[in-house]
């Protein structure tokens, strides 16, 4: 019999769909063993990734990579394990899937962690974070839940330097987790944080927040920053090194700093 892990990291992939909305190739996948219920992962193939400016070609799977350690190295398990290794395109990311809450079937008509809703008539358990016009010319509120789950996922985004935390990247899990994905675009060394997690700006971190943060900023710069550094440069890893110490020296969520602190689209 093989072990989910061993299948994981070696057993054949099997693509079975695409996700057509997403900018890079994104395939869904089963590995498949006989012995064993199919494994659905997500698979990124390096070849397929859209060349960007400001990135260097051929390192988005490698910086999902990379934020998939940096989330287990503090513990908080955000992002789901993701992998660099071979696939039927070629080498890429492999990520498990997660099964995601569907709030508006199976819960009845509730609202997503990252939704939209008429201007004036936020819920409770929700923050505010812009208003705009939808594509009927409507004006909506964009919110997003004031949920603990979520608000470490925004810390974590600050450290990552994430550029692109729409809200479909934020998964509420069928076993009660609240993950992230989508990573290819983190870790810049330059600032480029674009987030629809502003809810919390000014607000104070936790103290278990902060605990975890410098436990990580002890550990980073030893064993951490040696795996790092199979996916990003040594100017990337100062650059998170300082965001880190940054983060504990003034422990509050950050303000935007730029003129496009959203990512567009928001979903």
């Amino acid at each position: 019999m093989t072990r989910a892990g061993d299948r994981f990291h070696s057993g054949e992939l099997t693509v079975i769909g695409r996700i057509s909305t997403a900018s890079n190739v994104t395939l869904v996948c089963d590995i498949v063993d006989d012995a064993e219920p199919p494994l659905r992962v997500v698979y990124k193939p390096v070849r397929g990734e859209r060349p960007l400016w400001d990135f260097p070609d051929g390192t988005l799977a490698g910086r999902e990579v990379a934020s998939y350690q940096i989330s287990a190295a503090i513990g908080w398990g955000v992002i789901p394990e993701t992998i660099l290794r071979d696939g039927p395109y070629g080498v890429g990311m492999v990520q498990r899937w997660v099964e995601g809450v569907d709030n508006h079937t199976d819960r009845g008509d509730r609202l997503d962690l990252v939704d939209l809703c008429p201007p004036g008539s936020v819920p409770d358990g929700f923050c505010e974070v812009l208003r705009a016009q939808d594509p009927a010319g409507n004006e909506v509120s964009l919110i997003h839940a004031d949920d603990p789950r979520l608000h470490r996922m925004a810390v974590l985004d600050v450290l990552l330097n994430n550029a692109d935390r729409k809200g479909g990247h934020a998964l509420e899990g069928t076993d009660g987790q609240v993950y992230g994905v989508d990573h290819g675009i983190c870790l810049h060394s330059e600032h480029k944080l674009r987030t629809v997690l502003w809810g919390w700006a000014g607000q104070p971190l936790s103290d278990a927040l902060i605990t975890d943060i410098a436990a990580f900023a002890k550990e980073l710069p030893g064993t951490v920053a040696d795996h790092l550094a199979e996916h990003i440069t040594d100017a990337e890893i100062s650059a998170l090194i300082d965001r880190t110490q940054e983060l504990l020296d003034d422990p509050l969520m950050p303000t935007p700093r730029t003129s496009r602190p959203i990512p567009w689209p928001a979903f």
